[in-house]
């Protein structure tokens, strides 16, 4: 078993040798003063939205009562919450007051272990053609996880419920991980397929979904969009790119912003450092070896990951099944209107809708 592990650890290190050579730049039509801005407040912000969707007790989750359901994120409404339970996948729609936005999280991976979701990372091929986008190419699995699962007709949905409730918001989706990936995808989707205006992405720790031609029509269409990367965290690093196949490579779009520690000793502090808007700036994230895993489920000091390491679970009561819709493979849909229903008739957080 040992000697398995130690072959395991010398092939992911040739792997990532033969990714660390400089990549091509994609040919962005869009300068670096056309990208967006970065907010460091809303950065703080949205992560804790993309901490909160990691929780598995949906009724917390639902009723927006959850541990995680507090500080900046306090008085959030949901409009919907999606649980596709056949694909291990749970995201939500609600609207933020204070943001004037409506609001999309992913979550991301749930597996037993993280470390076999990482290793699985370094073999994603590109695989499919991106429709309508020549030569743009993704992989099929960050594809479909958002395309061909219960969730976007959800998300679709919940959009245009908060767009009646709450009148014509900008939109923000976010997401950490897998669920950046998805994120990413949304946005475009929400962008290309439904037209919306003012659309921002903001991902943690993604990985990259897909080629140069890709990166370029994705930063294009979606420019508003910010992928923070935090020190040696290995997600941002894979699927890897090789120099030596420049056309069937992985490129990140852009921007960048990159968190990391400098100086010495006591004197020691973080750094968020804009990157440029090539997707791949080699003195961001790839100027350092991404080999952490601890780095991953960290930023901003607040916990990206689920309470304990399990397959897919799901925590509800019977008065969250009584107001929750289950198909019959299980996915569970929480729409605001049963929300509403659940906390006037129990008076669960009646005060903050």
């Amino acid at each position: 078993m040992g000697k398995r592990r130690w072959f395991i650890l010398a092939i992911f290190v040739c792997l990532f040798a033969f990714s660390c050579g400089r990549e091509l730049m994609a040919e962005h039509k869009h300068a670096d003063n056309h990208l967006t801005a970065y907010n460091h407040s809303l950065a703080t912000i949205l992560v804790e939205y993309a901490s909160a969707v990691y929780m598995s007790d949906l009724t917390q989750l639902f009723t927006w009562t959850c541990p995680r359901c507090s500080g900046l994120t306090a008085g959030f409404d949901i409009i919907e919450l999606l649980v596709d339970v056949e694909h291990c996948l749970q995201s939500f729609v609600g609207v933020a007051k204070d943001l004037n936005a409506i609001v999309i999280a992913f979550r991301g991976t749930q597996e037993h272990s993280i470390q076999n979701w990482i290793e699985d990372l370094y073999w994603k091929q590109l695989d499919i053609n991106y429709p309508g986008m020549p030569d743009a190419m993704v992989h099929h699995g960050f594809y479909s996880a958002y395309h061909n699962t219960t969730i976007r007709p959800g998300i679709l949905n919940a959009v245009e419920r908060a767009k009646k409730y709450y009148g014509d918001l900008n939109i923000i989706v976010t997401g950490h991980s897998m669920g950046g990936a998805m994120a990413a995808f949304c946005g475009l989707d929400l962008v290309v397929n439904t037209e919306a205006k003012n659309v921002q992405v903001m991902t943690f720790g993604q990985p990259r979904v897909g080629n140069a031609a890709f990166a370029s029509y994705y930063s294009q269409l979606v420019p508003n969009t910010i992928r923070v990367t935090n020190d040696h965290d290995i997600v941002p690093h894979l699927p890897p790119y090789y120099r030596y196949f420049p056309q069937k490579t992985y490129h990140h779009f852009p921007r960048e912003v990159w968190l990391h520690n400098i100086g010495v000793g006591s004197l020691v502090y973080e750094v968020e450092k804009v990157c440029d808007g090539s997707g791949e700036d080699p003195d961001c994230s790839r100027s350092v070896a991404g080999n952490s895993i601890a780095d991953h489920l960290v930023y901003f000091g607040v916990e990206l990951m689920c309470e304990t390491w399990r397959s897919c679970g799901i925590v509800m009561d019977s008065l969250a099944k009584e107001y929750g819709k289950m198909d019959v493979k299980g996915n569970i849909v929480f729409s605001r209107d049963s929300i509403l229903r659940m906390k006037t008739e129990t008076n669960i957080g009646g005060d903050r809708m």
